[in-house]
């Protein structure tokens, strides 16, 4: 399900661009994969949906809307459910505090006192 708490509010122009889609004249069943679909069928009926996606006047709209509510299922503005995964994962490897070389040596001295305080223990 959606994060509900990221849906724009009740107004109908929050949704508006929905009426402009490519994919109002195509089969939804193309978009959204049914139960334990698997390999090669999932690939084209996804590669299908992708490509009605690319010609349509609102994908960056649907693209938006679906990396920002976090739509679990189906192909959004042209992005599959795998798509946005691989997007979320590298988000939040960007936001994620790295480990830098500067770091290091302050890692290895930390762990080098903890090693002898547990001798210390050990010992004492």
């Amino acid at each position: 399900m959606a994060e509900l708490s990221r849906l724009p509010g009740p107004s109908a122009d929050a949704y508006e661009w929905q009426f402009q889609g490519a994919c109002l004249q195509a089969d939804p069943s193309l978009f959204f994969h049914p139960d334990g679909e698997r390999g090669p069928s999932r690939a084209r009926r996804d590669a299908a949906a992708v490509a009605i996606c690319a010609g349509c006047p609102v994908l960056q709209a649907c693209r938006t809307h679906a990396l920002t509510v976090r739509e679990p299922y189906g192909v959004w503005g042209g992005l599959t459910e795998d798509d946005r995964d691989q997007i979320y994962r590298s988000r939040q490897r960007q936001q994620q505090p790295a480990v830098t070389a500067r770091h290091e040596p302050a890692l290895a001295q930390t762990a080098l006192a903890q090693t002898a305080l547990a001798q210390t223990a050990l010992a004492g």
